[in-house]
């Protein structure tokens, strides 16, 4: 008997998990991916059941009841807000469906607050997909016996994990299972949701398909914060700024704990329209979309309703107004910057997170206290007026609670120049595709009109073209124009990468890590001559860049090598006119005080 017969024959797996390993499709898959990687059949199958097993997960009703405690008492510093409609919606879909709930991810506390309240309120259990970093003793241990299943995020190079991996999630979704994991694939570093990940969903889009179910659903879950866990965003930022990520282990758990001790407000649960999984992918395939495409489409549909799922805090609404002043204000300039952003969001009809008053000064005072609380502000009384400004070093963490709006605004499209509103617009669309999700070019037209109609509280004709003078004029009578106070320091970052692209000189090939590594040197320079916002040194924002510089042939061996130079000079005078646009947001805001 080989070692791999032996192994398969001597296995004690749950049910599930043994089911898996005998059925017709498991065994055929194993088989071809053994053909196409030359190895023996019973090698790769019993590889594929060491993966299997390590995947393995369950809920142990004792185990459930304990974790359930452990999740109540981690979230103790928080009230936890869902929406009652919402909820009886999802119980009403849930004894006839398969609920894959994708959520946005934003702190370790989501895998406590989220899952346990959905048994609260009488939905099935899910099975969680996170990352293996948190497969240590004894949270994985419990972990896994709460329905948790530990994923490596490194695989690309182990065919036969991501064939287990595939076969795990087919199997819940075929089997009717509730799940639950991040779109993201990842914490968002910057407050705003990050790109999402498809390797996840692309198995489940599979299994829908291979037996045409339409019983599975797909539903946006965003959970936000008032204030984030203090130690917990402190090193998310510390990341951004370029320091390597800790590990998780048992003595990072005990310390995490430690540090909920303090009251940090609410955390909002609001949930998208759900998709039909087996509907949607009809409707893409019937338009001729590619596996690829399809998978992408779906996935920036779910990112799209995640946005409009996700409310306006009032940190959010406070954290605008003291990065876009960059200086100390006092209670009546905070409020006067927050009432216009107030006024544009009843204008569209967003939702405040806990139905707060935004115009009210009560709730602009106690959400700066809670700042000063935290350490994101500081707070100087002894004075004529008392003011607030940003902390040492927490201008990023202010720039985290900001970002959590960034989505509303970012439609807000500075003004043209030389080219007509429309034009600008696509273009910065273009520009900013890595960062956001716009909806397709007609959805997004309409929504623009809808934004300049908003703004200005113009009926201009819409099949008439705007030109620089009429936008102008518009804007700098508008109380309601807010963008120049959030997409500057995402232009900077970009400004910051292209500029040492520039400096690289004409090589097509960049060592990325050594170029990340760069551009924090020069960004934190130029931060202190404040020619860029000191929120956007950031790591993960100057990634993205990269992969705008990489998409436009800017970089790797696509890069055209005759003109990359003239390319890539290009890229940074497209940025200093949109620096000069955004600047004069800024003034005509101001004048307009």
């Amino acid at each position: 008997m080989t070692l791999a017969s032996a192994l398969l024959s001597r296995r004690r797996d749950l049910p599930e998990t043994a089911a898996l390993l005998d059925s017709d499709g498991f065994l055929s898959a194993t088989a071809e991916l053994a053909s196409q990687l030359g190895r023996d059949v019973a090698d790769v199958r019993a590889e594929a059941a060491v993966y299997l097993r390590e995947m393995a997960a369950s809920h142990v009703p004792l185990v459930v009841h304990a974790w359930h405690a452990l999740a109540a008492w981690l979230v103790r510093g928080f009230q936890i807000v869902t929406d009652d409609d919402e909820l009886a919606s999802l119980r009403a879909l849930d004894p006839d469906h398969t609920l894959i709930f994708l959520i946005s991810h934003r702190s370790y506390l989501d895998q406590f607050s989220f899952p346990p309240r959905l048994v609260q309120e009488g939905i099935s259990p899910s099975f969680g997909l996170a990352g293996a970093n948190l497969n240590f003793f004894p949270l994985g241990t419990l972990a896994r016996r709460n329905g948790f299943i530990p994923v490596r995020r490194a695989s690309g190079d182990i065919p036969v994990y991501r064939l287990a991996l595939r076969a795990v999630v087919g199997r819940m979704v075929t089997g009717g299972h509730n799940l639950v994991w991040s779109i993201e694939g990842g914490r968002t570093r910057t407050g705003k949701l990050r790109p999402p990940r498809y390797g996840l969903l692309r198995y489940v889009t599979d299994a829908v398909e291979s037996v045409r179910s339409e019983r599975a659903v797909l539903v946006p879950v965003s959970i936000l914060f008032d204030q984030l866990p203090l130690h917990e965003v402190k090193l998310m930022t510390a990341e951004s700024r370029g320091l390597p990520k800790r590990p998780e282990n048992a003595r990072w758990l005990l310390s995490y704990a430690r540090g909920l001790r303090h009251r940090l407000g609410r955390i909002y649960i609001t949930f998208g329209s759900p998709v039909p999984v087996y509907e949607r992918l009809v409707a893409l395939r019937a338009d001729g979309l590619t596996d690829r495409q399809v998978v992408e489409r779906v996935a920036l549909d779910i990112c799209h309703r995640l946005n409009q799922a996700t409310p306006v805090t009032g940190t959010a609404a406070v954290c605008v107004a003291m990065l876009g002043a960059d200086r100390a204000l006092t209670l009546d300039e905070v409020c006067a910057t927050v009432a216009p952003l107030a006024r544009y969001l009843d204008a569209r009809a967003w939702p405040i997170a806990g139905g707060a008053d935004l115009t009210d000064r009560a709730t602009v005072s106690q959400t700066l206290h809670d700042l000063v609380g935290s350490g994101v502000l500081t707070c100087y009384s002894e004075g004529p007026a008392t003011v607030w400004g940003i902390g040492d070093d927490q201008h990023l963490i202010a720039a985290v609670y900001r970002n959590s709006a960034i989505h509303v605004l970012v439609v807000q499209t500075p003004g043209a120049t030389n080219r007509t509103a429309w034009d600008k617009a696509l273009a910065l669309r273009d520009l900013l595709k890595f960062d956001f999700f716009f909806a397709s070019r007609d959805e997004f037209a309409d929504g623009l009109w809808d934004e300049f109609t908003i703004i200005t509280g113009s009926g201009h004709d819409r099949s008439a073209p705007l030109d620089s003078v009429q936008v102008e004029r518009c804007l700098s009578e508008s109380e309601l124009l807010v963008a120049h106070l959030v997409l500057r320091p995402f232009v900077d970052a970009y400004r910051v990468v292209a500029e040492e692209l520039v400096n690289s000189g004409p090589d097509r090939e960049v060592d990325e890590q050594l170029l990340l590594t760069r551009c924090l040197r020069l960004g934190r320079q130029w931060s202190l001559q404040h020619r860029i916002t000191e929120e956007s040194v950031s790591g993960e924002m100057f990634s993205t860049a990269v992969k705008l510089a990489r998409h436009r042939g800017l970089v790797g061996p696509e890069a055209a090598p005759d003109d990359i130079a003239i390319r890539r000079a290009a890229l940074v005078a497209e940025l200093d006119d949109l620096q000069t646009s955004i600047g004069d947001l800024a003034r005509m805001r101001r004048e307009s005080v």
